[in-house]
């Protein structure tokens, strides 16, 4: 009797700290969003429609016209400019060092900058033909005999299985996924001139996407989206032709994030953060990677698939993880990833 009044005892102790919990997390949300911090009402609700499970977080604090008049404040304009080719020239010093790493940080996140000095050393890896399961950034990148690697585009992620990619999937000239119907669909990658392209295809049916992958000599791409259900769930351009994207507030919430870019002279930027708790740090806006791209010298630039998809590899170790508890020392598994070999 004694054993189970204790068993009783320790599952009432368990419900109250799990009450008292829940509780705080409701007040404080609650404080957040009709507190007297507009800009951190702002913040949480931007951040939390990014997340891919807990939107309703924004709709059970706030009506729909109260966060629709948050997302118009924190905004990206229409950017419909696109790459110009002639200003980039290809650097073909092979004297430098091919790959730099940096530290970069701001107010909510840390994250690193890899510079790739030669972009013909850049292509896609992908676990081509798909299967139930993707695989973890370091296995993409060691299998491949490379020594670096970022998490590629979209990708369907039931259960964290990661078998397959969302959009076009371009690897070595070959289309190995044209999945369409989703919103706002860009291609981002690199053309044989080694120049990163980023392309709207939103509005291309399969033969005019075969065709444009032809003509223009896509070598190596994958897609991501501008907008999913929420209006600034994604977005892809950041600078084109030197040009920043034009934003309303932080133009976006705060995530992990990962983006890419390329200098005038053709070498890459690479770029991942944190996020979501991690480090203690809610991630990057979209005014954050603009700022940081161009303070690197990114002539072109765009945001890719990021969250807890977010990671980048080097040299036998992750300089970049996932943001979930699970995967903390590894990535989740994915279908595609930007790779450098030597």
């Amino acid at each position: 009797m004694n054993v189970v009044k204790s068993i009783g005892k320790i599952f009432s102790f368990i419900g109250i700290t799990l009450g008292v919990i829940i509780i705080t997390l409701f007040l404080t949300i609650f404080l957040i969003c009709h507190g007297p911090s507009a800009s951190a009402r702002n913040l949480f609700v931007t951040t939390i429609l990014e997340t891919g499970q807990l939107k309703f977080l924004a709709s059970v604090f706030l009506s729909d016209s109260e966060i629709s008049e948050i997302v118009s404040q924190n905004s990206l304009s229409t950017m419909q400019e696109e790459v110009d080719t002639g200003l980039i020239t290809v650097d073909e010093n092979t004297e430098k060092e091919l790959i730099e790493i940096h530290k970069v940080s701001g107010n909510n996140f840390e994250g690193t900058m890899m510079i790739v000095n030669d972009p013909s050393k850049i292509s896609l890896a992908t676990t081509y033909p798909w299967s139930e399961y993707g695989k973890e950034l370091d296995k993409l990148v060691t299998e491949n005999n490379a020594i670096a690697g970022i998490n590629g585009g979209l990708y369907y992620s039931d259960a964290n299985k990661g078998g397959r990619p969302l959009g076009v999937t371009v690897s070595n000239g070959e289309i190995q996924d044209m999945s369409l119907g989703a919103n706002g669909l860009h291609l981002i990658g690199f053309d044989e001139d080694n120049i990163l392209r980023i392309i709207d295809i939103s509005n291309m049916n399969r033969n005019e996407i075969k065709e444009l992958i032809t003509t223009e000599k896509i070598r190596d791409a994958v897609s991501f989206q501008e907008e999913a259900s929420d209006s600034n769930n994604h977005f892809v351009k950041l600078i084109i032709n030197g040009e920043k994207r034009e934003l309303n507030g932080m133009g976006s919430g705060a995530n992990p994030r990962t983006a890419i870019g390329q200098r005038e002279d053709g070498s890459v930027l690479l770029l991942v953060t944190d996020g979501r708790g991690k480090n203690g740090h809610l991630g990057a806006t979209a005014a954050d990677l603009i700022e940081i791209m161009s303070e690197y010298g990114a002539i072109n630039a765009a945001n890719i698939d990021g969250g807890s998809s977010s990671t980048m590899y080097y040299n036998g170790k992750y300089l970049m993880d996932s943001v979930t508890f699970y995967y903390s020392n590894s990535s989740w598994r994915l279908p595609t990833a930007f790779i450098v070999k030597e």
